[in-house]
């Protein structure tokens, strides 16, 4: 069974930077695609960045575009969410998912129920 577990969250002020990481366990993380995904209380969960399996294409939300980066490291079996330029509008939980083969396309990697497994997630609060 695979398990995420997210750390990395914090409490920054606005254009704070912070590196968000999914380590990986049960599973390599070369074999999955990934995504990561937002939620604020009372709200859906948002789309924030994805890297599709086998391809590698990556894929952001526009609100993050040019900010957040999202990466793999298959030595560490990890995955990571570089954010910049921090806003108070990125205030969520953000939790990491895998979606297992057959890997999704693309343009789907935005729905939440293109996953399989999902962490618990961590906590960015942006604040002056």
């Amino acid at each position: 069974q695979v398990q995420l577990v997210e750390s990395g969250g914090g409490s920054v002020q606005p254009g704070a930077s912070l590196r968000l990481s999914c380590a990986v366990s049960g599973g390599t993380s070369s074999r999955y695609g990934w995504g990561w995904f937002r939620q604020t209380p009372g709200k859906e969960r948002e789309f924030v960045a994805a890297v599709r399996g086998g391809t590698g294409q990556i894929y952001y939300a526009d609100s993050v575009k040019g900010r957040f980066t999202i990466s793999t490291d298959n030595t560490k079996n990890a995955v990571f969410l570089q954010m910049n330029s921090l806003k108070p509008e990125d205030t969520a939980a953000y939790y990491c998912a895998a979606d297992t083969p057959p890997w999704i396309i693309l343009s789907a990697l935005r729905y939440g129920s293109s996953y399989d497994y999902w962490g618990q997630g961590t906590q960015v609060t942006v604040s002056s």
